[in-house]
């Protein structure tokens, strides 16, 4: 990392880049097809009947599918391998396993196997790939693709599924470009007959990236990053206690041998003192900079100092950086005891996330789709995530950008390279800077923000609260911390909170300042008076739903009470995620991945005990969000949820799948159910309906994971999706201070000086209270429209339910370079 000096220049350059390109979030953030379309719907609704120009299970008639996994396996692979056979065999067509990647392709004969729907059973929670994976040289050479090519012609497969690295899928498209030439060659050496060929006349290719690294452009996550993150930031929370008692400095090298998205992520999520990357090499006097960094940090009453290092970091001359300089580095110049962590292949290892899991089963079905609509003429495309949204772009013009990267970097052109990163990577980077080498200024804005949370505790709630006030301090303002709510700020539970109070906070599940539903409109006299006492000049709410409410009390209360006239922002935190004006709430992704390790040792549990069925009970009120993603993440036969009317025909066609799924070789069954999804079909009913039903069949057990799915560590999602919130929290409500600034006084009561910080489809936005509030039901504490109800049927279809699956948002094909200047260009 270059140096950082503390002037207010750099802080305003940083600070302007930051607020700029903070549209773009963290990782991803997810990828499924959004959709809002106009009208009203009713709080209650049935789902969408299907699209009449959708796709019938006679799409795949006839056609033969190949799907294989190479390179380096990564985490959630599985779960685009199951999509891939599941979706292809609903759809009508053959699905084939080809193990032991291209080399299987090769070798044929037992390698290349025709996959079952229950074969595909249970895959969901494991890591790696059970399909298997290896580096090939024999593919490398012509002999070898016509082996290959014989292969696939015997079995009629003409559409092959790759999931791999950038290598791996150039490898494909070799493959397909040579196509015909295999042929004709194969044809007149007696390898295949002429009638064979032309039944083989072309073929499909259709990739999708796994990698841990992220390192593949044209996409904002490749599958098995997250859990990568996931593995990381448990070493980093284990490393934090061992180091606090000992007053110790870690340096911790993590994957990454040409992309420090892992390193420069990781550094974000537990607050690093200093990461290195390859895209950014530190300037010449980086020692300087590095020890004078931690002796601060030691010296404002840190016990302990974070150094994350890519595994390629260099420095601009191009020479390694290695953990092993920097531990001596420190070791000479400080003294301090410092120790290396080498995490390795740990990174690769373990159980997918909740993310990857839906990651991968969402650009499976996509991948299938494109298979089954190719034609001679379809390029080779890649399945990408922009934003939240599938995409396909071609292969090759991904992989050519992906070069391009490598090229500038080894020529020294190391800022065209951030910029080839990618605007996510870009901003990652910038914010990374700001809360980490930009000091408070000595001159002080004369400006007061108030930060507190309201509502549940939700995981990521602190590390949004870390984020605002060093953001706030480095404007120059005087922060102030509201303890337990509206409540506290009504008592006057107020006190000003330091750089040095928050260190360490982005790691921390609950809320540090406490939470309470109360909501405001008791007591706005107390309020008000302590606006004033405190000279409070904007607001910054940190919650769920009750943060909304409570808000838009707020603004209800300025037609009598003056001091209730300032800029408010709500960063909308809660498991939920029934907040409107966001497709995600900080917390949501925490307690995701709490009910899927839940459910994956439910499940677990019944391996020994056949024809059982587990009905599970999640939080979220009214809100299906967690019920219906935990499904699709952990591979349930259902989940009821109050969007989605239900009657007891529809339970007795539930229990009547799960008889004929105790048929199979799988014997066990996931019931998931939204704890408001009936009011009278209720989990004790269901559970004791599925039990008289199932006698002789199947056995039930039920669980409620009640309050334990608010609590946890918070995922890295949450963390840096909290951080970056926070930053551009106050950013805005910075810029609207002072656009409400009168002759030294504050005086906001416009619709758009009470917004709230949502993320919609690509980008972050502000938006007007009073606007969100027409698209609110507020009886059940819903948006009106909800994007992952679009999700369901493929729940449905991954379960084996006979439904239409509903191609109206299908992914088009776009181009790489056109994408990332349309997305530039909004920003």
């Amino acid at each position: 990392m270059g140096a950082f000096p503390d002037l207010s220049l750099e802080a305003s350059k940083l600070l302007w880049s930051a607020s700029l390109g903070l549209a773009a979030l963290f990782f991803f953030l997810t990828f499924f097809p959004f959709a809002q379309k106009g009208g009203e719907p009713p709080a209650r609704k049935m789902a969408q009947p299907p699209n009449p120009q959708g796709y019938t299970k006679s799409l795949g008639a006839g056609k033969a599918i190949a799907v294989l996994t190479s390179g380096g396996d990564a985490q959630g692979m599985n779960a685009a391998v199951r999509a891939v056979v599941r979706v292809g065999i609903y759809l009508g067509a053959k699905v084939y396993f080809v193990y032991e990647g291209y080399q299987g392709l090769v070798d044929g004969a037992e390698n290349i196997k025709e996959a079952t729907w229950e074969s595909v059973s249970m895959m969901l929670q494991l890591g790696g790939t059970v399909i298997g994976s290896a580096r090939c040289q024999d593919f490398r050479t012509r002999e070898g693709r016509l082996k290959a090519a014989r292969n696939l012609v015997k079995q009629g497969i003409t559409n092959l599924c790759v999931i791999g690295g950038d290598g791996s899928l150039t490898g494909a498209d070799t493959f397909r470009a040579e196509w015909s030439s295999l042929l004709a060659e194969l044809v007149k050496t007696g390898g295949i007959t002429a009638e064979e060929a032309k039944k083989s006349n072309y073929l499909n290719i259709v990739g999708m990236v796994g990698s841990i690294d992220n390192d593949f452009c044209g996409t904002d996550m490749t599958i098995g990053t997250d859990s990568a993150l996931h593995r990381i930031m448990e070493i980093v929370d284990a490393i934090t206690t061992t180091a606090q008692s000992h007053q110790r400095t870690f340096v911790l090298e993590v994957m990454g041998r040409h992309c420090g998205y892992l390193a420069l992520v990781s550094a974000l999520a537990c607050g690093a003192h200093w990461v290195f990357i390859p895209e950014s090499p530190p300037e010449d006097d980086w020692e300087d900079h590095l020890c004078r960094r931690l002796t601060e940090t030691r010296l404002g009453g840190s016990r302990l100092n974070i150094i994350i290092v890519a595994e390629g970091a260099i420095d601009k001359n191009g020479r390694p950086i290695t953990s092993d300089d920097i531990k001596n580095l420190v070791v000479k110049r400080l003294g301090y005891d410092t120790r290396v962590t080498i995490l390795g292949h740990v990174q690769r290892g373990g159980t997918p996330s909740a993310f990857d899991r839906v990651l991968g089963s969402r650009m499976g079905v996509e991948a299938v789709m494109a298979l089954l609509e190719g034609s001679p003429d379809t390029p080779a495309c890649v399945v990408s995530l922009s934003g939240n949204q599938a995409v396909r772009l071609p292969l090759m013009e991904c992989v050519q950008v992906t070069k391009d990267v490598t090229t500038a970097m080894n020529e020294g052109r190391f800022e065209d390279a951030l910029k080839l990163r990618g605007r996510s990577f870009q901003n990652n980077w910038n914010v990374y800077k700001l809360l980490s080498h930009i000091r408070p200024p000595s001159t002080k804005s004369g400006y007061t923000l108030a930060v507190l949370n309201v509502g549940a505790p939700a995981a990521g709630m602190n590390a949004a609260v870390r984020s605002t006030v060093r953001i706030g301090l480095i404007h120059g303002h005087r922060m102030l911390a509201v303890h337990d709510g509206f409540e506290g700020l009504a008592f006057g539970m107020v006190e000003e909170i330091s750089w040095e109070r928050v260190g360490g906070w982005t790691g921390l599940g609950g809320s540090k300042l406490g939470t309470k539903r109360t909501l405001p409109k008791k007591y706005f006299e107390e309020i008000s008076a302590n606006i004033n006492t405190f000279g409070i000049h904007g607001l910054i709410i940190i919650g769920g739903f009750e943060a909304f409410t409570g808000s838009l009390e707020l603004m209800e209360g300025r037609t009598k009470y003056e001091e209730l006239c300032i800029p408010i922002c709500i960063i909308p935190a809660t498991v939920s995620n029934n907040v409107p004006g966001s497709d995600f709430s900080i917390g949501a992704d925490t307690a995701l991945n709490t009910i899927t390790t839940t459910c994956d040792l439910i499940k677990q549990s019944a391996a020994g005990t056949k024809r059982r069925v587990f009905i599970i009970e999640t939080m979220g009120g009214y809100c299906g969000y967690l019920a219906t993603l935990a499904g699709l993440a952990g591979g349930a036969d259902a989940a009821y949820i109050f969007e989605e009317n239900f009657s007891i025909r529809d339970l007795q066609m539930n229990v009547e799948h799960l008889t004929e799924k105790m048929k199979t070789t799988v014997k066990r069954g996931l019931v998931l159910r939204n704890e408001r999804c009936s009011e009278n079909y209720t989990t004790d009913f269901i559970y004791n309906l599925y039990s008289e039903e199932g006698k002789g069949i199947f056995d039930c057990r039920k669980n409620v994971l009640g309050h334990m799915q608010q609590g946890g560590t918070p995922t890295p999602f949450d963390r840096n999706f909290g951080t970056k919130m926070g930053a551009k929290a106050v950013a805005w409500i910075t810029g609207k201070i002072k656009e409400c600034s009168r002759h030294g006084r504050i005086f906001a009561n416009t619709a758009d000086s009470a917004c709230l910080l949502g993320m919609r489809k690509r980008s972050l936005v502000f938006q007007p209270l009073s606007e969100l509030k027409e698209q609110t039901d507020f009886e059940h504490r819903l948006p009106k429209e909800q994007w992952w109800l679009k999700l369901r049927p493929i729940l449905k279809i991954l379960a084996k339910y006979s439904i239409e699956l509903d191609t109206s948002e299908k992914a088009h094909l776009e181009h790489i370079t056109h994408k990332r200047t349309s997305l530039e260009s909004n920003i």
